[in-house]
C-alpha cells in the first residue's frame, strides 16, 4: 500500500489545488436567491442588496484566485463579472418572462422564478458563459455541472444562446459546447443537441448543430453535427434523429406505425399513423 499512497501523494502535488465545490455552489444560490428569488422582504431594501453583494465580490475573490490563468488580474476578472450582472439579470429575467407565456402550466413569473428548473439551468448557464468569456473555464464547467446535478439539464457554458430562451420540463436536455441557438427558441425534455463524433482532434473545430430563431424542438429529439443547421420558424417533432440541415419553416416528424390485431381468424389489419 505504501507505493499506493505515494502515488496519491505524487498526484496531489502535481494537480491543481482547488477550492471545495460546495463553496461554489454557495456562492451560485446565493446569488440566484438574491436576483431573481422574492424569499426575503429585505431584499427590497436597497442598502440591504448592496450589503448582500459586496460580500458576494468578496466570495467571488477568493474563488476566483483558484481558477484565474498565471499573471492575470484577478481583481479584474471580479469586476468584470459583476458589472456584466446588469446585463444578465435582464437576459434572465427575459427567458423567464418567455417561459411563463409559452408554457399553459405557469401560473405566474413568481412560479417560474421559484420553481421551474428550466429557468435555473438557463440563469447559471449565463453566469457560467460570461465566466466562458473571461477565460475562467475551469469555475465556468463546475458551476454549469452545479446546475446540472440540481436540474438534470446539462449546458455547456461554451454554448452561445440568443434571448428569450426556453426550456420546458428539461430533464436529460444535453446542450454542446459549439451549439449555437438563435433568438426565441424552446426545448422540451430530453433533446440532444450534439456531435457527430467525440474525436479529441476535433476538439477545437464547431461540432454541434445551430439552431436558429423561433424553433420548437419536442421531446428526445436528437441533432448532431457542426454543420447541422434548423432553419428559423421550423418546428422538431418528438423522437427525431436529425444529421443533416433542413431549411427555415419546416416541420420534420418521425412516422410509426401500429398494428391492431383482434381474434377474428382472418382480420383485417388496421394501420393508425403516429
Amino acid at each position: 500500500m505504501n507505493s499506493f499512497y505515494q502515488e496519491i501523494a505524487r498526484q496531489h502535488q502535481e494537480l491543481l489545488i482547488l477550492p471545495e465545490k460546495k463553496l461554489i455552489h454557495q456562492f451560485i444560490d446565493e446569488l440566484f436567491s438574491i436576483l431573481f428569488s422574492n424569499t426575503s422582504k429585505s431584499y427590497g431594501i436597497v442598502a440591504i442588496i448592496e450589503n448582500k453583494f459586496d460580500g458576494l465580490e468578496k466570495q467571488f475573490d477568493e474563488l476566483v484566485l483558484d481558477f484565474a490563468p498565471k499573471n492575470q488580474n484577478t481583481k479584474r476578472q471580479t469586476e468584470t463579472f459583476f458589472e456584466a450582472l446588469p446585463y444578465l439579470h435582464k437576459k434572465a429575467l427575459n427567458d423567464a418572462q418567455t417561459i411563463f407565456a409559452k408554457d399553459p402550466a405557469a401560473k405566474s413569473l413568481e412560479e417560474v422564478l421559484y420553481s421551474y428548473p428550466g429557468f435555473f439551468a438557463i440563469a447559471v448557464y449565463r453566469f457560467s458563459h460570461q465566466l466562458w468569456k473571461q477565460d475562467l473555464k475551469l469555475l465556468a464547467r463546475t458551476i454549469s455541472e452545479y446546475a446540472h446535478i440540481k436540474t438534470s439539464i446539462e449546458i455547456h457554458p461554451g454554448a452561445k444562446i440568443g434571448n428569450d430562451f426556453a426550456i420546458d420540463h428539461g430533464t436529460g436536455i444535453v446542450i454542446g459546447e459549439t451549439t449555437i441557438i438563435g433568438n426565441n427558441v424552446q426545448i422540451y425534455q430530453g433533446v440532444t443537441l450534439g456531435a457527430l463524433s467525440v474525436k479529441k482532434e476535433e476538439a477545437f473545430i464547431k461540432r454541434h448543430p445551430t439552431i436558429e430563431d423561433n424553433v420548437i424542438i419536442y421531446a428526445n429529439s436528437t441533432i448532431l453535427g457542426g454543420q447541422t443547421t434548423v432553419g428559423r420558424d421550423s418546428i422538431i417533432g418528438g423522437n427525431v434523429w436529425l444529421t443533416y440541415s433542413v431549411p427555415s419553416n419546416s416541420v420534420v416528424y418521425h412516422k410509426n406505425e401500429m398494428k391492431v390485431k383482434d381474434n377474428n381468424p382472418f382480420p383485417e389489419p388496421i394501420f393508425y399513423s403516429i
